[in-house]
């Protein structure tokens, strides 16, 4: 098994709890970085009609659900969301949720999606599990509309210079595996999530890669002491 199986058999694994650990662990907090993301995005692609937003790695719907209701709540005209995942399992909860919605199993670095189709495509806390990143902002700028933007939330690499930053890595390499195992029954998920962030990128590295792919990056903000980055990128 691959890489890429392991980390999707992973999240087929703990699917089932995976929106209350999310809660949990995040304290609810990611409720509000969702929020900010869709609000700028919506700001800076400054359209009140929107054909297609795909939402990539969309695991069991949570970022769907801030797109549709953030454009309603702006009086945003969403034709159509798309939910783009390799795990079943993990869709499987969200079809549940918003039966309305269409979801693709699909990896990011080959949707089967018509080039020049959607106006904006997001990943929230899931390219760092894209093994093929590269591939996937090719894929990606294939996707989009001229104009079209990118949103990417993820857990990015700090570098640790203050007592909040070693309490933050604290968290989330001692105490979070620990509550994620118990609410999961899976504990090596929960210890893979924060080993994935220490060997993930940092920002201005993930920003030389979207460039690479002809996305050049708008907006670049951290939130929560670090804990969380939003950049916005728009296709060339």
């Amino acid at each position: 098994m691959g890489k890429q199986e392991k980390i999707v058999s992973m999240f087929n694994d703990i699917a089932g709890t995976y929106d209350v650990a999310n809660r949990v662990l995040s304290m609810g907090i990611d409720k509000s970085w969702r929020n900010k993301a869709c609000n700028l995005a919506y700001k800076f692609y400054d359209k009140d009609k929107i054909e297609k937003i795909v939402d990539v790695a969309c695991g069991t719907g949570d970022m769907i659900e801030f797109w549709k209701k953030i454009a309603k709540n702006n009086g945003i005209e969403l034709k159509n969301i798309v939910g783009v995942d390799p795990s079943v399992g993990m869709m499987d909860v969200a079809r549940v949720k918003l039966p309305e919605v269409e979801f693709i199993e699909a990896g990011a670095a080959q949707m089967p999606l018509d080039s020049d189709s959607a106006d904006i495509i997001s990943i929230s806390y899931g390219i760092r599990n894209v093994v093929q990143r590269q591939e996937a902002f090719d894929e990606f700028a294939r996707v989009l509309k001229k104009d079209g933007l990118v949103v990417i939330s993820e857990f990015t690499k700090n570098e640790k210079n203050s007592l909040l930053d070693y309490i933050t890595d604290f968290y989330m390499n001692k105490i979070l595996p620990t509550l994620g195992g118990l609410i999961s029954r899976n504990k090596e998920a929960y210890t893979y999530l924060p080993n994935s962030i220490d060997e993930f990128l940092t920002t201005e590295n993930l920003c030389k890669e979207l460039k690479q792919a002809g996305l050049e990056p708008i907006h670049t903000q951290a939130f929560s002491m670090n804990i969380s980055t939003l950049i916005i990128a728009r296709k060339l």
